[in-house]
């Protein structure tokens, strides 16, 4: 069962959960915005739906440290290296691109690589923050282990997304993919409907395929084998090393070069999120005409936008224009929230002495 609340009812009651927690109202704000835009795009596995999660680390297991400034340890024009010093991901997330824009507009490009933070949210956040600077932008991260590498049948890395964004007309290229089939909050929507697992996303901790996402999450939780699959699943027939490699990738972006504890480590200290994050951004005018980038680019897209549709298909999308058109669409109509999320924002209401939404 789903229930329609308006956008700005939910925006605001979840700046009062971390305004309540001790975060300043702007940093409140910051923190809600990077969630309410999943709901926005109709990603429910990172919105509010997560916010018991985020709820408990700050005040349950306090590996969100409110008041926490996060520092940087290394840097160069182009580069730095920061330490979340256990922050939540979103405010550290948005220093971090908010530096990596800085550097892009003063010397072309700019990278951060972070360690020591938390969740942060939907990778594409970041990426449309340096998109809405006319740059182009990319956004990883790392997270605890739930995609099993190809041919074993123990998680070992995480759901580990890649974001990229880069301005066109009439809208920009927005990707945003976990490496994995599916994240781990998707397994978590699905317990909540009550609902199987397709076939091919997940197996248990025999390497069977698992439709059961209790047992799945179960699994990966307590680390006794069984997790997601990579992107392509099982074996290589349909590529799923590929999507393997991608997870790899991620891990030595965000871990690798921040000095961070890779997927598999992440939770050696359970008092401790240890996430690491990846940030780019870079002035494509680098490579020549910056308008003229741009236009071909954006001609690029509408020709496959124009891309004769196979049988049965209503359109070609580019990546991000769903999420854009539903962005619009849930703001006046209002985002969708299961029945079981109701009742963990109610309980969160409860705790912090809110009123409930």
């Amino acid at each position: 069962m789903y229930q329609t609340f308006p956008y700005p009812s939910v925006r605001d009651f979840a700046r009062s959960v971390f305004e309540a927690h001790g975060y300043a109202p702007a940093d409140a704000a910051d923190i809600a915005d990077v969630i309410l835009l999943a709901d926005l795009y109709g990603i429910e596995s990172h919105g509010v739906q997560r916010l018991m999660r985020y709820h408990k680390a700050i005040a349950v297991t306090k590996t969100a440290r409110v008041g926490a400034e996060p520092e940087i340890v290394f840097e160069t024009p182009v580069s730095a290296v920061m330490d979340g010093r256990d922050a939540i991901g979103q405010l550290v997330g948005i220093r971090a691109m908010r530096l990596a824009i800085a550097k892009a507009k003063a010397s072309g490009i700019g990278m951060v690589a972070v360690r020591a933070s938390n969740h942060y949210g939907i990778a594409g956040y970041y990426t449309r923050m340096a998109v809405e600077e006319d740059l182009l932008g990319v956004s990883m991260t790392n997270s605890e282990p739930i995609l099993v590498p190809t041919f074993a049948r123990k998680a070992m890395i995480g759901s580990n997304p890649i974001a990229l964004g880069m301005p066109a007309d009439p809208t920009p290229f927005l990707f945003d993919a976990a490496t994995c089939v599916v994240p781990r909050g998707k397994l978590e929507v699905y317990a909540k409907r009550g609902a199987p697992l397709p076939e091919g996303w997940a197996i248990d901790e025999t390497g069977a395929i698992c439709t059961d996402p209790g047992r799945v999450i179960a699994a990966i939780l307590d680390r006794r084998g069984g997790g997601i699959l990579p992107l392509g699943g099982a074996g290589e027939t349909f590529s799923g090393h590929k999507g393997y490699g991608f997870g790899l990738i991620c891990d030595l972006f965000t871990a690798g070069f921040s000095g961070g504890p890779f997927s598999n480590h992440k939770k050696d200290d359970p008092k401790k999120a240890n996430t690491s994050h990846f940030f780019m951004a870079m002035d494509y005018g680098l490579f020549g005409g910056k308008a003229e980038t741009r236009a071909r680019f954006s001609r690029f897209l509408q020709e496959l936008r124009e891309t004769p549709r196979a049988e049965g298909c209503p359109r070609v999308w580019i990546h991000g224009e769903k999420e854009l058109e539903g962005e619009t669409r849930r703001r006046s109509e209002g985002i969708p929230m299961n029945e079981k999320t109701i009742a963990e924002l109610r309980s969160i209401a409860a705790d912090l002495n809110l009123p409930a939404l």
